[in-house]
């Protein structure tokens, strides 16, 4: 059985190049970066989390809710085969119970803050925001669309930022969590225009400050779908 099936519904992906020895000290024993036209990214990503159920129950109070998190991207190689998976920074949810259950089971860096989202569509255009509250301030990320649906286009950026299925959490400096994301391949809206307005020092701390005056090299919104979180195997 499955440890989570959800969907994850409206996906807004910013993403960035980066220096790849900033992300060193985060990649997880028994993997290495992977890149795309030799370029390293990180992706700060907001979306819907919706129908949540663990090992197949519904958690009350716990069903919908935002999540917004920044990721980079790895891959492992496996009985000749290359694993690609992510890594996350951190992941900012409303819930405690979720950030408790993912930082205590999967090592994860999960996080509790105020959060918000505006997700709102038309037969004209869309317009999506993801909200979440550190200190003083509410920082936020937003796109607007039309509402013409796109396929994700083999061998794009694109493709490449969405078609990471497993993930991988440092446990310690010798063992890795490793847990597998199942979801079809998903299309997009075709992006009219998006905003940033984030304080990355206060958020992801003085590794990731260089972000706040750096432009992003893309950004899309990609429709999403249902998934399945599997359990976990540490290597």
């Amino acid at each position: 059985m499955s440890f989570l099936t959800a969907e994850w519904n409206d996906l807004l992906m910013i993403n960035y190049k980066i220096d790849r020895k900033i992300l060193e000290k985060y990649v997880p024993t028994g993997t290495e970066l992977d890149l795309w036209n030799n370029n390293c990214y990180v992706s700060l990503i907001g979306f819907m989390f919706e129908n949540v159920k663990m090992l197949g129950v519904k958690v009350p109070f716990h069903v919908n809710f935002e999540e917004v998190n920044l990721r980079f991207y790895v891959k492992k190689l496996e009985d000749g085969k290359w694993k690609r998976g992510v890594v996350f920074i951190k992941e900012i949810v409303p819930k405690f119970a979720i950030s408790w259950v993912a930082n205590l089971l999967y090592n994860e860096h999960y996080e509790t803050r105020p959060m918000s989202h505006k997700n709102e569509k038309s037969q004209l255009n869309n317009s999506f925001s993801y909200k979440w509250k550190k200190g003083n301030k509410w920082h936020e990320i937003a796109a607007q669309t039309a509402t013409e649906i796109l396929p994700i286009e083999i061998g794009s950026e694109a493709e490449f930022i969405t078609e990471h299925y497993f993930g991988y959490t440092k446990y310690n400096e010798v063992k890795t969590i490793e847990y597998e994301v199942t979801h079809p391949k998903w299309n997009q809206y075709k992006l009219v225009d998006y905003k940033v307005d984030v304080n990355f020092v206060s958020v992801y701390g003085n590794d990731f400050a260089f972000l706040q005056n750096q432009e992003p090299d893309s950004a899309f919104v990609a429709i999403g779908s249902p998934i399945t979180i599997e359990p976990k195997k540490t290597f």
